[in-house]
């Protein structure tokens, strides 16, 4: 074994809260290393959020230019080029690498390319990419190791090699007939993108509505969207078996409430959960547990069953966004300089980058339902706000969710252009404890998406339990 070296941090993974804690304690002074396997930056640059965003932003293209007669712009015969996309969105990758690489420099943070795998309590053993192998220990580590996309047990479906996120966002072809297993956010997003690149697009998905989290009202609006783009889906589908192998020809079994189906494609898109990354790599040894599904068993200040052992982001069970996984390195930070912070009870905003995209932060009607809490509910069509009239952005709705015992804003849901940054002001209201009238009453700037917040608002239905007034003796 190779001779071991002293630091004092080490970080195992470089996404999005490993890499913000490295650079952190380096820049403060303390001999860091960051260990990486493959992907400098993890995968939010590399793989997931910035790539397919990317690629969402051409299929718009796409379809824009289809749709060009209607809004007054004729052209002809309109094809997309994927080898373009794919060297579009790697270039992209690239400028962010090149961006890390320089971050790392001025840190002062040590970047090593390998895979590490713990041998005793916060020692590591690296294997170099480039070869050889280095043995590191630290005062402080932390995990950063993420997930993977899970591949469904279903007789045939691995050995017909399904895409992953991974590998669609690769593709330098379109799919005659892509069939995407699973109908969460980034199955969705990534259908209504190949559909615009000129793919059949068919969604199975097992449980009995796309996007299980929201609410039906939310998911039947989805459905109907990508519907309208000739988007196929077929929803409590049990998958019986895959023939056939993915990038030729493919044929799916189903059980669906309609009987027996099968579906007949070119390739198959695996989007059905993700599995954390922490098999294999010694945690055992390092003393730290996992909870029953494998992610790492952590308390409200992200701290492991290790002592000077943290975990951070996905692998840690927090919620799986890049946002989320930066608050995670904020909560450690602060928490290392004598603070108390904690994950619990924070408000987790998200958007799904369809077009148009859905955007939600606090409770859905159903959470609020589950949870006892009471709640009045306001909802306004899209089609009612003047800025989706003026540009024919008309598909979707807002909803929010008003504490009936008081005026707190408890939700806010969004499909509809704009979305995440119609939220966003929403989500700052919250954050500041503002009553719901606060928004009624604003002068939103006209014409924008934001200007619906006002008449949303305003329509939030009166209290149904009312206050008791005391008595005046």
């Amino acid at each position: 074994m190779a001779q071991t070296e002293q630091l004092e941090v080490l970080v195992l993974g470089s996404g999005t809260g490993g890499k913000l804690v490295g650079w952190h304690m380096a820049q403060s002074g303390r001999r860091t290393a960051v260990v990486e396997r493959h992907w400098v930056g993890g995968s939010c640059p590399n793989i997931a959020c910035m790539p397919s965003k990317n690629e969402i932003s051409n299929a718009k293209v796409a379809q824009l230019a289809r749709d060009g007669k209607r809004y007054g712009t004729v052209t002809g015969p309109v094809t997309v080029d994927m080898a373009t996309v794919r060297q579009r969105k790697r270039e992209m990758v690239e400028r962010q690498i090149a961006k890390h690489l320089q971050i790392y420099e001025a840190s002062g943070a040590e970047l090593i390319m390998g895979s590490g795998c713990f041998v005793a309590p916060k020692t590591l053993e690296v294997k170099l990419n480039d070869g050889g192998t280095r043995v590191l220990t630290a005062d402080k580590v932390f995990l950063n190791v993420g997930t993977r996309a899970a591949i469904p047990n279903v007789p045939g479906l691995e050995a017909a090699r399904p895409l992953t996120h991974v590998e669609a966002l690769e593709l330098d072809y379109v799919p005659r007939h892509l069939i995407v297993i699973g109908g969460g956010y980034s199955g969705l997003e990534l259908a209504q993108a190949f559909r615009r690149f000129g793919s059949g697009v068919t969604i199975v998905e097992s449980g009995p509505q796309l996007l299980a989290r929201e609410d039906i009202d939310v998911s039947q609006e989805m459905r109907r969207i990508l519907g309208a783009e000739d988007i196929q889906v077929l929803v409590g589908a049990e998958l019986l078996q895959v023939q056939g192998r993915s990038g030729d020809k493919v044929t799916l079994s189903a059980r669906t409430p309609s009987g027996d189906q099968h579906i007949d494609g070119s390739d198959i898109l695996v989007a059905a959960g993700r599995i954390p990354n922490t098999a294999g790599i010694g945690l055992k040894e390092a003393g730290v547990e996992l909870d029953g599904r494998g992610y790492v068993r952590v308390n409200g200040r992200l701290e492991t069953s290790a002592p000077d052992v943290w975990a951070v982001g996905e692998c840690a069970g927090s919620p799986q966004f890049t946002h989320i996984s930066e608050d995670d390195f904020r909560i450690i930070r602060d928490n290392l300089a004598g603070g108390n912070r904690s994950t619990r009870d924070r408000l987790v905003p998200y958007c799904m980058f369809t077009d148009p995209p859905l955007a939600r932060v606090g409770l859905g009607e159903g959470e609020a339902e589950r949870q006892g809490v009471l709640a009045r509910v306001a909802r306004l069509p899209m089609e009612s706000v003047l800025a989706a009239q003026a540009t024919d952005q008309r598909q979707g709705f807002m909803k929010a969710l008003v504490g009936d015992r008081d005026d707190r804003i408890l939700g806010f849901t969004m499909i509809g252009a704009s979305a995440g940054e119609v939220m966003a002001g929403v989500h700052t209201a919250m954050l500041a404890g503002l009553s719901y009238s606060n928004l009624a009453d604003a002068d939103f700037a006209h014409p924008t998406m934001a200007e619906g917040l006002s008449s949303l608002f305003s329509s939030v239905p009166p209290r149904a339990v009312q206050q008791i007034k005391p008595k005046v003796a």
